[in-house]
């Protein structure tokens, strides 16, 4: 997907630090049972910086590894770009090319995703929902002008949000597996699959790692991190959540251990926004009010699927706190952290006592 004016947004939004490394570069450190400790860096998939940390007895080994996961993460874009074509490849951009035009054959992980995103929509009542396309774009569009020239930045036109309201009905997407095409059957729709798509994307990417039989893996996707295995030692992952105060002296806003398969993945106003008359607007939008959400800060889910804590952390993200932690509670194996405008912090039930180790 584009970079262009997004990176430098991007960047300071980037909700873990791991190692500091170069495009791509490798480093090691020594750790135990003659492995090595390496990072690869590199910024071309998801609009985001992605991190691989992982545990390899050479340099080639490791490089064969996050290649690997690279070539799937790339395939992944590929397929769930609603912005750019690619040669030979069918993608969501396709399928709202053809919006009330004709179906359009898919690769088999479009149709999962979206199979995946229409659950998700119905269990956060609506509050993620990838048909919003033709919503999202309007603000896609004004946050672009806003960040290259502050002194155009507006908002949408209210009248043009109600109005392409009106196209965002999921059961409009028609999906026939049985012949892999997907079709929207109003020509106004537009799928956007930002709120689920990376987060799914490597949750399959894991998985297919580990049946490679790779182990002892951290991949960072901007705000999403999730793990294979442990640090060779055995131990859990400790990872840094950032802290949304981009003014703040203190980089992390807690601590938190992770184990084989979870992950963590934050929403917030700090990863992308412009400014309007002094107010900053993030991409997250409510699909009820049709304007950027901003209760929080932050909002940072744990689970062990990193599609749900993408979509979980989004839906949390636009509900009220006591909302939030009704949704949580319900759920096995989610906990989440909610930072305040203000700095405070609240979390579910379990999420110091699983997670933070004081």
């Amino acid at each position: 997907m584009k970079m262009k004016k997004l990176l430098p947004v991007l960047l300071p939004g980037i909700l873990f630090l791991i190692l500091i490394a170069g495009i791509i570069t490798y480093r090691s450190v020594s750790e135990a049972a003659q492995l090595n400790r390496y990072t690869a860096t590199f910024l071309d998939v998801f609009d985001t910086r992605t991190e691989i940390v992982g545990f390899a007895k050479d340099k080639d080994e490791f490089a064969k590894n996050a290649q690997l996961i690279k070539d799937e993460l790339i395939r992944y874009n590929q397929l769930y770009d609603i912005y750019n074509d690619y040669p030979g490849v069918n993608n969501i951009k396709t399928i709202n090319d053809n919006a009330g035009v004709a179906p359009v054959k898919v690769d088999p992980d479009i149709i999962s995703l979206l199979e995946f995103s229409i659950d998700t929509y119905y269990e956060t009542d609506g509050a993620v929902n990838v048909a919003l396309g033709s919503v999202l774009s309007l603000w896609h569009k004004e946050r672009m002008i806003g960040m290259d020239d502050p002194d155009r930045a507006a908002l949408p036109d209210a009248e043009a949000l109600k109005e392409a309201s009106l196209h965002t009905d999921i059961t409009d997407i028609v999906i026939d597996k049985e012949n892999s095409t997907v079709y929207l059957a109003d020509p106004d729709m537009s799928l956007d699959v930002g709120s689920t798509g990376k987060g799914y994307a490597v949750q399959r990417v894991l998985e297919y790692a580990r049946e490679e039989g790779l182990d002892n893996i951290l991949l960072s996707l901007g705000g999403n991190i999730s793990c294979i295995g442990t640090r060779i030692d055995g131990t859990s992952f400790r990872l840094g959540i950032q802290n949304p105060d981009m003014d703040s002296d203190e980089q992390y806003v807690e601590m938190v251990d992770i184990g084989d398969g979870e992950c963590v993945v934050s929403s917030g106003d700090y990863q992308r926004y412009y400014y309007v008359d002094g107010v900053r607007y993030c991409h997250i939008i409510d699909p009820k009010t049709l304007y950027p959400a901003g209760g929080f800060a932050s909002v940072s889910v744990i689970t062990d699927d990193s599609g749900l804590a993408d979509s979980y952390s989004t839906a949390l993200y636009t509900m009220s706190y006591e909302d939030g932690l009704s949704f949580v509670g319900k759920r096995d194996n989610v906990e989440a952290m909610w930072i305040m405008h203000d700095g405070t912090k609240r979390y579910s039930e379990g999420f110091i006592g699983k997670y933070v180790k004081k």
